[in-house]
């Protein structure tokens, strides 16, 4: 319920519960080291230089508050009235959580020239709070072991994944020095992060494998109607936005009242100046913000008192009074920048314009593509499509080439499973705008047999299959065209991907003949079992699949197409780490060669079945 499962994702937000409380210290005014350590048994230890838990008895609770604060929910210094203005975390619930799903949990605290402790089994106290020797330090020490009863799935801390968040707070956060150490592996690994530009150094780094327009980042600050408002943009030469919205440092995937004040601020203060300015003629439509956002990449991070969330998912921002102080405040600041800033101001407005025109070519191109397959426009003649109207039972694979799409055209169930071979590779629309994506052939056939529509047309009502399955060549440029499939959709239609409709098919690498029978093996690995297992004496057959033409309708059937024996991975995404999801994406299929080659010489010890 607190930490949104038991699985990695809910044992590292363990940590970012604790971390988060050193956080609100900081935010305070109190604190400005976090360090981090993952310990060789998978412990996790949190020091801060904060002002340490309070030792004082609880008049309440009739306890130490440091007891209570681990062994009641919601009795962090976040409720009540009495705590923090702002807190990081969202139902100040996180050290009693934290306590209660670990097999230990131990916390020293450093304050008035002593060291006190208490040790917690399972969430129980173990003994009262004692004093343990003096200290020259203050602070609190959180070290805890999570429960492998309740964590069944895996224990093991990732260090890349608690890495890019800690950086994430440490950008939030203007000045916090957090450093991480792994001490499991032989050679320590550690990372220090301290920002002290804050969210316009986090701009730096989401656009580093880009090219920014300008070099100055307009940075806008401020406090209103008891809302603090921080926001960083800048443009670059790409034609995807990135805003990225925060509420105490908290992500909000699904943006809420201080993204739409932003958006707002942005659209109008634009307008204004490229019509005062003359950039826009009298005859000249406004700039929608679509426009102005093209290639734009901005944080807008707010910290309020009592943060209402919308939506089941609870990652979309309801106070209202969030819209009016972002608004107020950019528009004020985003006014005052464009005016000391001419030469930035016009090449803005003169990217804005250019990507007005190309929606313009966009909307005719998009007419080819926008009606709903079902109210009448003809679905693409290569299209094998399946007898069953009902979404939930229809899947369609996207297959690469003729020959494979002719065996799987063959093969499927012709009531649930539609086929649409793709010829060669699709455009990577990393490097294009919508009005060239839309008159790509392939791009149009996908967009027509999926019935969504594009862009601002989305619909995911109208969503012709529940399986969207990408069927590709278990080689390098299969992956390559994977790749550029899930780009389209990642950048287009991230719907698709939220709701779990898209997936990858897995098809076999190797087929083993032994006294006229068959078997299948996935990996190298699985290889080598079926050998032993079979015995490799004999007359043996074995063959490597370079790509799914050299398969038969049967062998493709048994092995890729039959629901009952198929492999799907499904593709997932993590709202939380979209900045991080985006960056890849520019990575690996934006223009700059460099951050590419780093990313595989970084990455190339992963890599398998590599056929070059």
């Amino acid at each position: 319920m607190y930490i949104g499962s038991t699985s990695a994702k809910g044992l590292h937000h363990l940590v970012y519960e604790i971390v988060d409380n050193a956080i609100d210290e900081a935010l305070a005014g109190f604190c400005d080291t976090i360090q981090v350590f993952i310990n060789k048994n998978n412990s996790v230890t949190v020091i801060d230089n904060g002002r340490g838990i309070p030792i004082g008895i609880n008049k309440k609770a009739g306890k130490p508050a440091v007891e209570v604060v681990f062994t009641i929910l919601h009795a962090g210094g976040k409720f009540g009235g009495g705590g923090y203005k702002v807190s990081g975390g969202l139902h100040g619930v996180g050290a009693s959580v934290v306590n209660a799903l670990s097999e230990w949990l131990e916390v020293k605290i450093h304050i008035d020239g002593k060291v006190y402790f208490q040790r917690y089994e399972r969430g129980k106290v173990m003994h009262e709070l004692k004093e343990i020797g003096t200290t020259d330090k203050v602070g609190t020490e959180v070290t805890f072991l999570p429960d492998n009863s309740i964590f069944k799935e895996t224990m093991d801390f990732e260090y890349d994944v608690l890495r890019q968040r800690l950086r994430e707070m440490a950008f939030l956060t203007k000045g916090i020095k957090i450093e991480l150490t792994d001490l499991r592996p032989e050679e320590e690994r550690t990372d220090k992060f301290c920002y002290e530009g804050g969210i316009k150094e986090y701009i730096q780094y989401l656009n580093r494998h880009k090219d920014p327009l300008y070099e100055e980042i307009p940075y806008c600050e401020g406090t209103k109607n008891g809302v603090y408002v921080e926001v960083a943009l800048q443009h670059n030469s790409t034609y995807v936005e990135g805003c990225y919205s925060f509420v105490n440092n908290i992500t909000t995937p699904e943006g809420g009242t201080h993204l739409v004040g932003f958006r707002n601020a942005l659209t109008k203060t634009f307008n204004t100046y490229a019509r005062d300015q003359k950039i826009l003629k009298e005859n000249d439509l406004n700039l929608t913000g679509e426009d102005i956002r093209e290639g734009l990449m901005a944080i807008i991070s707010v910290k309020i008192t009592d943060p209402q969330f919308e939506g089941q998912t609870k990652q979309k921002l309801g106070n209202s009074e969030a819209r009016g102080a972002v608004d107020s405040i950019v528009s004020e600041n985003l006014t005052y920048f464009l005016e000391q800033n001419p030469q930035v101001a016009k090449i803005i407005c003169e990217k804005a314009i250019l990507a007005q025109r190309a929606r313009d070519a966009a909307r005719k191109a998009r007419d080819l593509t926008r009606k709903s397959p079902l109210e009448g426009m003809s679905l693409p003649g290569k299209l094998a499509d399946c007898s069953d109207k009902n979404p939930e039972h229809c899947e369609i694979y996207i297959v690469e080439g003729e020959s494979a799409g002719g065996s799987a055209k063959t093969a499927r169930s012709r009531a649930t499973q539609a086929i649409l071979p793709l010829r060669g590779k699709i455009l990577n629309v990393e490097k294009a705008r919508l009005d060239k994506i839309l008159v790509n052939k392939e791009i149009r056939a996908m967009i027509t047999a999926f019935g969504t529509g594009i862009a601002d047309d989305f619909d995911i009502e109208k969503l012709r299959y529940h399986k969207i399955i990408i069927m590709t060549d278990a080689d390098v440029d299969g992956s390559h065209i994977s790749t550029l499939l899930l780009t389209f959709l990642y950048r287009f239609m991230p719907d698709l991907i939220r709701k779990g409709y898209v997936y990858l098919a897995h098809p076999p690498l190797y087929k083993v003949d032994k006294n006229k029978k068959e078997h299948y093996a996935y990996t190298d690995e699985e290889l080598q079992m079926i050998l032993e297992e079979i015995g490799r004496d004999g007359n043996i057959g074995i063959q490597r699949y370079k790509g799914l033409g050299e398969m038969d309708a049967t062998q493709l059937w048994d092995t890729t197409m039959d629901p009952e024996q198929r492999i799907l991975l499904k593709v997932n995404m993590d709202e939380e780490e979209s900045s991080e999801i985006d960056l890849i994406f520019t990575t690996l299929m934006g223009d700059k060669v460099e951050p590419r080659r780093e990313f595989i010489e970084a990455n190339a010890k992963y890599a398998k079945n590599l056929d070059i």
